[in-house]
């Protein structure tokens, strides 16, 4: 059976402790995964300074440069996975599929995300740094516009608590490498793949294996590590998040919320703005929070969503391996039952209607192939205040509230991407000005649409490093 160890430092550890990974398909265990309990991480983290040294012999030029290779590696290489068993691309989506029920055409193509912003990772921290000369990362000081500038890290470790619903969002931690700040890992469990491996590709192109903690642990593990690492991230839904909400060194991604608004200048030719609807609902499986869970508009409410529902139900549940494959299954078929039975028990309430019903011959809740599947939801939603109006869940479910747009800014609630489809200056000047608004895109751009210079969610580099205050003497700026 396949084992995934624990990387302390970089350096494989076998625990006497292991949790099993199924396979989605057979139910039977698949892999045993060394956990870590909370006294080991917590002796690890008084060695991350230390292991920071290993980063700061390097230059951010020369990081750029390996995050590059490790893109190379990431993609065609085999890679350790065990001191005796190497990982090929091919057995790494197919691992991934087998224990997240992701289809293997849609881990391919968040297998080519991770490349691309291993790649474009200059770019990215230009971004991140908004234009920085990031050689004064290296120096610790410098000149930058005739200014001075200085940048303190705020961390010796990164701790990063991490999903099971997509390998693309193992994107958002990256940075950190070429920012010179260890990493402690904690992955899904049932995604421990993808940040093992990215891991080793860093490793084999030429990182410090200092700079990779990848710690598997259970709940109490992951406090540890959230508590101890001066920064961290949190991915997962509300509940998991909110005790954390409050916590300046936990940068949380949660649920996204993200919706598509139709301005009344525009709504006439809602038509045009169709696919992009499609697209930003359904890509990836409808697994991100930057996929579209709502549309709001001020009128055609019922037309959009009879279109939609259309559409979207040409989505049909097919085996994983399958090349157009475009939904994931669900790992635990209970858990898609009662997201279903939710649903359903919610569209009792009225004000809402499940458009996507009468084009479902077998429900919403397919079983194909030894998988579960929720298949494409649309609901309208006739109120605003209704309990699907403001929601998502993890396969393609959006809903479309039509109301007054005068109105929509103060019922949307917080969303991490809004889609604002208007010209109107007016409205665009609300959005601007909205704090429930985390990202905005202004005109006919998906949800899910990515741009290099734009951090996705938060911003690392301040979640990492502050500026520190800094007056240099003439003498002193002579040199």
């Amino acid at each position: 059976m396949i084992h995934i160890p624990i990387l302390r430092a970089g350096r494989s550890y076998k625990s006497l402790s292991v949790a099993r990974v199924s396979h989605i398909k057979t139910g039977e265990p698949f892999a045993i995964v060394s956990q870590a309990n909370q006294g080991l991480i917590a002796k690890d983290l008084l060695a991350a300074a230390d292991n920071g040294k290993a980063l700061e012999a390097f230059s951010t030029s020369e990081l750029l440069e390996i995050c590059k290779r490790a893109a190379t590696f990431f993609m065609k290489s085999d890679l350790p996975l065990d001191d005796n068993l190497l990982q090929s691309p091919e057995d790494y989506v197919q691992q991934l599929s087998g224990t997240t029920g992701m289809p293997e055409n849609l881990c391919r193509k968040n297998m080519n995300k991770i490349q691309l912003v291993l790649e474009e990772m200059e770019a990215i921290l230009d971004g991140l740094t908004h234009g920085l000369d990031l050689s004064i990362l290296d120096s610790g000081w410098g000149f930058q516009n005739e200014r001075p500038l200085s940048y303190v890290r705020q961390a010796n470790a990164l701790g990063a608590v991490l999903p099971n619903n997509s390998p693309g969002v193992h994107s958002l931690w990256l940075p950190a490498i070429p920012l010179k700040v260890p990493l402690f890992l904690k992955p899904g469990s049932e995604e421990p793949w993808t940040p093992f491996r990215i891991a080793q590709a860093f490793i084999a192109a030429g990182c410090p294996p200092e700079a990779f903690g990848f710690y598997p642990t259970d709940y109490s593990g992951a406090a540890e590590i959230l508590l101890r690492c001066g920064r961290s991230m949190l991915f997962g839904g509300g509940s998991t998040v909110a005790p954390w909400k409050t916590d300046p060194r936990v940068e949380i991604h949660g649920p996204g919320q993200s919706k598509i608004l139709i301005g009344e200048d525009k709504i006439s030719d809602w038509e045009n703005y169709l696919d992009l609807m499609v697209a930003s609902i359904a890509d990836n499986g409808g697994r991100s929070c930057i996929n579209a869970s709502g549309i709001w508009v001020p009128a055609h409410g019922r037309e959009i969503a009879e279109a939609l529902a259309e559409r979207l139900t040409q989505i049909k549940a097919k085996p994983l391996d399958h090349p157009h494959a475009q939904i994931a299954a669900f790992k635990n078929p209970a858990f898609a039952e009662r997201i279903s039975g939710m649903i359903d028990s919610q569209l009792k309430i009225p004000g809402a209607t499940d458009l996507t019903a009468k084009y479902q011959e077998n429900g919403r809740l397919v079983k194909m192939d030894g998988c579960t599947f929720l298949t494409p939801t649309v609901i309208l939603c006739e109120d605003s205040e209704h309990p699907l109006a403001n929601t998502e869940f993890l396969f393609p479910f959006v809903s479309v509230v039509q109301g007054p747009q005068r109105e929509i800014l103060e019922r949307i609630g917080p969303s991490l991407v809004v889609t604002a489809i208007t010209e109107d200056e007016q409205f665009i000047q609300n959005l601007l000005g909205s704090p429930d608004v985390e990202r905005l895109n202004l005109g006919p751009i998906s949800t899910n649409r990515i741009s290099w210079d734009q951090p996705h969610e938060g911003n690392l580099f301040e979640h990492l490093y502050r500026q520190r205050a800094l007056i240099v003497s003439d003498r002193q700026s002579s040199n």
